[in-house]
């Protein structure tokens, strides 16, 4: 049987920019992506801890070492610079997997730079 498991987690961002004009997704710096193990275009899932919004959408490469994080299009509308959000990514795993499996998970300052990784 497979089992949905968190995967990588980034917690806690803060949204640097917000772009309602751009067709969807979240821009994350590409560093932070790297870390996390999470691959551009991958599906998130996006938890708000300012106004409780939770949301999907697909993740977009942002420049290395800026700590970016903007919502775009109409993830937009789920948030405002200055908002932390943690970012969730899931995978399928076997039962067998996931007694040895841990997820990763990147822990950010206020200014989005890596504190450390679990």
């Amino acid at each position: 049987m497979l089992r949905c498991i968190l995967r990588a987690k980034i917690q806690i961002a803060t949204v640097t920019e917000s772009n309602l004009s751009y067709e969807g997704s979240i821009t994350i710096d590409e560093v932070i992506l790297k870390k996390a193990g999470i691959l551009p275009y991958e599906q998130v899932m996006i938890s708000n801890l300012n106004n409780g919004e939770r949301f999907e959408t697909y993740v977009i490469p942002g420049k290395k070492s800026l700590g970016e994080i903007c919502l775009n299009g109409p993830t937009a509308r789920k948030g405002i610079v200055g908002d932390k959000i943690i970012i969730f990514s899931y995978s399928y795993l076997e039962d067998s997997k996931i007694k040895k499996f841990k997820p990763r998970i990147v822990l950010l300052d206020s200014n989005n730079k890596i504190l450390g990784v679990k």
